[in-house]
């Protein structure tokens, strides 16, 4: 007998329908998968067999041949298992023939449970775009399909409890549509009235917090420089709902979902080690993962330490910056994973940490310095919208007892700014001034004829590149939109170049 049942494969970030055929026929005794199955679908067999087990029914004599289709495309992990259980309880005559509106994904236990897999909320964005009406998934994965609105998600727990609902025995109700409430708070992350002194410093944050502009701090040990990035996010505005959608979608892909609280609620912060690779930074494997970058998507990446990542895996960050995505090639086909981010970093100016430092003298040679830096590329620099000196912080203010300002306060302020960019903005998918295309520049721009008199002066005296000159007006736009300035003015101009580092005595 012949039966048929829709199911979901997954591909990087891309979601595909499958169709899971099964055929029961005379001959001896075997189970085969057909459609370019990986060793994970292969292993389904065993599975499927002991689950069919588990609800007291003899597994079919003869030749079992189940067809996953399109055969052509290759096909992995273990989301297939309860497709091809419910295909062949249709061959065996105890399911109706056809369910053309469900789909089912979930991977089985030997005993028939099912648990948890990857990349559901994807996968249930296509269901309900495919025009499927219902999606059958592990009640691990429920809240997380849930979230998609007009399509019936039911959370099953064991094939049991599928069999009697599909039969009219049992009925399990319809998950309701899971709606969290943003847990992001100021009061439960680090908090900036802990930096003494800094006052540069915290104003670079702000205005890169202000338009998500990429921005490096550079400074002797112990200045405060992995403390300051570390209290970014509290400073940075709530994630709207199509952020959340879209974060969410790539730590769905990447496994790394909390079963309490399925949604990414939280701008992420990614901090990887210096020793990452280039793969575990921007993603790769055979079947490609998504790296840090595409983790950070909507929040921060921090680099610590930058001179100690290997270079050529900080030069593949280069196009992705630019891009806002990563395109990662393989033989089995091609994934795009999402890395619109804020990158932070911190170095030291030299091995000993205390070149151009005017508490300490620095103990290495020119030549040493040189090659220190030189482990950071030129166009590397160059993507950096801001480049923020942190100096040491004299003894009176670190004895001070007077609080510095809130991250709430200045979270506010970062909010405002947001919120007049969401009104220029609105219609577009641009969600800050850094994500502004260099075609747009003149069209949201508007500078008054000082500002433009100073950015030419500015443009000629360092040499700039077009990059360099795109990014000040972008980070001006900012410094504007945070002094509730109608247009760019001098001083908003003057404020981009004076956190560009032409004057840097750290990066001569």
């Amino acid at each position: 007998m012949f039966s048929i049942a829709n199911s979901m494969g997954l591909f990087g970030m891309n979601a595909f329908p499958v169709t899971v055929e099964a055929e029961v026929s005379r001959g001896h005794t075997q189970f085969d998968i057909s459609g370019l199955p990986d060793a994970g679908i292969k292993e389904s067999r065993d599975r499927v067999r002991s689950a069919v087990s588990s609800v007291h029914m003899p597994f079919p004599r003869g030749r079992v041949l189940v067809n996953l289709a399109p055969a052509d495309v290759k096909k992995s992990g273990t989301s297939f298992d309860l497709a091809i259980f419910v295909a062949l309880m249709q061959a065996m005559d105890v399911l109706p023939l056809r369910l053309p509106d469900s789909v089912f994904m979930g991977e089985l236990g030997l005993n028939g449970i099912l648990h948890g897999i990857r990349g559901v909320l994807t996968m249930t964005m296509l269901a309900k775009k495919s025009g499927y009406h219902e999606v059958y998934v592990p009640m691990e994965n429920v809240k997380e399909a849930s979230v998609i609105d007009g399509i019936k998600v039911y959370g099953i727990r064991n094939v049991n409890e599928l069999l009697m609902h599909l039969l009219e025995q049992k009925c399990i109700e319809p998950a309701a549509c899971y709606q969290p409430e943003i847990t992001s708070s100021v009061t439960s992350m680090l908090d900036l009235c802990d930096v003494h002194g800094q006052l540069k410093a915290r104003m670079g944050l702000e205005l890169a917090a202000a338009g998500g502009h990429n921005i490096l701090l550079v400074g002797s040990p112990g200045s405060g420089k992995s403390m300051l990035a570390n209290r970014l996010p509290s400073i940075l505005p709530e994630m709207s709902r199509e952020e959340i959608l879209e974060t969410t979608n790539v730590y769905s892909v990447a496994g790394q979902l909390a079963k309490e609280h399925p949604l990414v609620t939280n701008r992420p912060f990614r901090s990887p080690h210096h020793t990452v690779s280039s793969a575990g930074l921007i993603g790769g494997g055979s079947i490609p993962a998504p790296g840090e970058v595409s983790l950070a998507h909507n929040g921060v990446l921090f680099l610590d330490e930058l001179a100690e990542f290997d270079r050529s895996t900080l030069e593949i960050l280069r196009q992705p910056l630019e891009s806002r995505e990563i395109t990662i090639s393989r033989a089995a086909g091609t994934a795009v994973y999402p890395c619109n981010i804020m990158l932070v970093a911190a170095m030291n100016p030299c091995p000993c940490g205390y070149y151009g430092s005017t508490q300490k003298k620095c103990t290495c040679s020119e030549k040493m310095v040189k090659q220190y830096l030189g482990k950071i590329s030129g166009p590397l620099l160059d993507r950096f919208d801001m480049h923020v000196d942190v100096d040491p912080v004299a003894y009176d203010e670190l004895a001070s007892k007077e609080k510095a300002e809130s991250s709430a306060v200045v979270r506010e302020r970062v909010e405002t700014a947001r919120d007049r960019q969401k009104a220029r903005f609105r219609g577009t998918k641009i969600y800050c001034n850094a994500m502004i295309p260099d075609h747009l520049l003149r069209e949201y721009c508007h500078m008054e004829d000082s500002a433009e008199k100073l950015l030419r002066t500015v443009l000629e005296k360092y040499s700039l590149s077009a990059r360099a000159y795109s990014r000040i007006q972008k980070v001006a736009l900012s410094s504007a939109d945070l002094k509730g300035h109608q247009q760019i003015t001098r001083e908003d101009i003057a404020m981009a170049a004076q956190f560009r580092g032409f004057e840097s005595k750290y990066l001569r």
